[in-house]
């Protein structure tokens, strides 16, 4: 009873705070015959998750792309199927092959009471000194992380301030992101973040120069036979026919 009670405030506390929602209604097609939805502005989808079961849906192809563009794949959104809401979040966006416009969406509804695993992106902020003064390079090793929390406190994104990069030896590391004490950042707390990359010297760089040049000319002087010997062959062929058709000239077939 007492699970019941958290789950419904925490889903009207959501609800009140939550203004991304997305509007769907049942569909009876599958199939090849969703290429009709697609060409009147339809998306098929599906809803699964938490206490509901497998519902075949269509959503607009705009309202979606107006609320993917917001919510992201890590933050909760408002599905109305029917009048009826469900806390979602996007599971997965199948996308065009071609046109890279998405052609099918997965919807996993969630439980609020209970804790779930969502990646969510990391957002860099702030300027290095070792990037500006230095000349290094930012190498960014992650571009999501992997947390643990409530459907509401999921962070949006997660910020990953660079400023204190100011030396080749700094890093930022899992373990120094800053969260809510509500989220937990899963995955080795000294996996790296992001770094700075010191920039190649004169002599790198000429060695550099060198091993490439060198690889080139290897390459080249395997072509370079097979390629003449290609040639004198075609020659050689263009020639023996040049023959044939003289002999056939020489000697006119019997009649």
């Amino acid at each position: 009873m007492v699970g019941k009670v958290l789950y419904y405030v925490s889903y009207l506390f959501l609800s009140i705070s939550m203004e991304i929602a997305i509007t769907a209604t049942k569909r009876s097609v599958a199939g090849k015959e969703v290429q009709k939805l697609r060409a009147v502005g339809k998306l098929p989808a599906v809803l699964y998750g938490h206490n509901v079961k497998n519902e075949q849906i269509e959503i607009d192809q705009r309202d979606f792309a107006k609320a993917f563009k917001q919510a992201g794949e890590s933050t909760i959104v408002n599905l109305v199927v029917d009048k009826q809401t469900y806390p979602v979040l996007v599971q997965e966006v199948q996308y065009h092959y071609l046109t890279g416009l998405p052609i099918h969406v997965d919807f996993f509804a969630v439980d609020m009471t209970t804790k779930l695993k969502v990646k969510v992106p990391l957002h860099f902020i702030g300027e290095s000194s070792a990037v500006k003064s230095l000349g290094g390079t930012l190498t960014k090793n992650l571009a999501e992380v992997e947390v643990e929390c409530l459907p509401t406190d999921l962070p949006h994104t997660l910020e990953v301030d660079i400023s204190g990069l100011n030396s080749f030896e700094d890093a930022i590391r899992l373990a120094d992101l800053k969260v809510s004490d509500k989220v937990v950042i899963l995955g080795n707390p000294q996996e790296l973040v992001v770094t700075v990359v010191r920039p190649r010297t004169e002599e790198e760089l000429k060695s550099l120069e060198e091993t490439i040049t060198e690889d080139v000319t290897k390459v080249e002087g395997v072509i370079k036979p097979e390629a003449a010997e290609v040639t004198a062959e075609g020659g050689e062929a263009k020639d023996a026919k040049k023959e044939v058709k003289a002999e056939k000239k020489e000697k006119p077939e019997k009649k």
